[in-house]
């Protein structure tokens, strides 16, 4: 793998791991479009073993890049979410009751459940959802069918909550208080934070364990994990950005996890020669990551999911008439 290939694959996965048009069928189907060396990469991952796939090891590599990035744009978010796990299960210890009053707590749990199943279905299904399903046609059609699981995500979307109030709130908190202008941003911006972090924990816990069970889907090429995420989010009530959110919050032990289980095979014979394009590879998928998730997050504030469901119907259907 040549360093301008790494590069190239780096940014797509970087940016379409959070964008809900699946980094998975990107991966696929970018090389195939473009031909020639770059085809194969996809013909040997879907013909070897992780262990010895080069590909595979570099994708694996990408996706610890992309959770770093997610990990660090929400690091407030985590910090609260792992101290509220923490207290949550000390109390359990100590007074032996399971409380999570609190809305850290149980959002705590809530990504705890929501991940068993993705987690389980991962490990056992994983090899077989790759070799038999991650080629160029079927990534097309499963692309396809994103882009209408997003528009029916659209349909579906129960929730009519405006921000005005809560812009309202929090511009008089500015005005009366007395720090800095940046002091005075991150405030805001560290009590929005908590406010959609406490709109989220209201959810129940089956809700939770829905919304992680939809990632299941990411497991085709061509279904996007934070789009169906989204969708999910979206269906028990959530509004965007908020759905949004938790879909990146679930999203980031999964793409860790699946990530550093992996990893070791990057000192195998697939990691072979290519040392110094997973080193750039790394650092060009996580900086496009961290400001796609900066984008996004600013995108679903006001926006919502269509332009990219019509992306994916318009690429999806190009590549099946294209592979098929």
């Amino acid at each position: 793998m040549s360093y301008l290939q790494a590069i190239v694959i780096a940014l797509v996965q970087g940016v379409t791991e959070l964008f809900p048009i699946s980094s998975l069928g990107h991966s696929v189907l970018v090389p195939a479009w473009i031909g020639g060396g770059w085809g194969t990469l996809v013909t040997q991952s879907s013909q070897q073993s992780s262990e010895s796939s080069f590909y595979l090891a570099y994708i694996v590599a990408l996706h610890c890049a992309t959770a770093l990035a997610l990990l660090w744009y929400f690091r407030a978010d985590w910090y609260r979410i792992v101290s509220g796990f923490i207290r949550s299960v000390r109390m359990s210890i100590r007074e032996r009751k399971f409380d999570v009053s609190g809305s850290d707590e149980r959002l705590a749990w809530m990504i705890v459940i929501a991940t068993i199943p993705v987690g389980l279905t991962g490990i056992a299904l994983e090899h077989t959802f790759r070799t038999l399903l991650a080629k160029p046609a079927a990534a097309a059609i499963f692309l396809f069918i994103n882009g209408l699981v997003l528009l029916l995500g659209e349909r579906l979307s129960r929730s009519a909550r405006t921000r005005a109030r809560e812009s309202r709130i929090m511009a008089n908190l500015e005005e009366q208080s007395e720090l800095t202008r940046v002091q005075r941003r991150q405030s805001v911006e560290i009590r929005a934070a908590r406010a959609a972090d406490a709109r989220i924990s209201k959810l129940r816990y089956l809700d939770a364990l829905y919304v992680g069970s939809l990632q299941i889907a990411a497991l085709f090429a061509g279904i996007s994990r934070s789009g169906v995420s989204m969708v999910g989010g979206l269906w028990r009530g959530l509004d965007h950005e908020d759905a949004a959110r938790f879909g990146f919050l679930l999203a980031t032990p999964v793409i860790l996890a699946a990530g550093v289980l992996k990893l070791p095979s990057l000192a195998g014979s697939a990691g072979s020669h290519i040392h110094g394009q997973v080193i750039v590879g790394v650092i060009v998928a996580g900086i496009a990551a961290y400001f796609s998730v900066r984008f996004l997050m600013r995108w679903f504030h006001t926006r919502t999911l269509t332009p990219f469901a019509i992306y994916c119907l318009v690429v999806g259907a190009a590549s099946f008439i294209r592979f098929a």
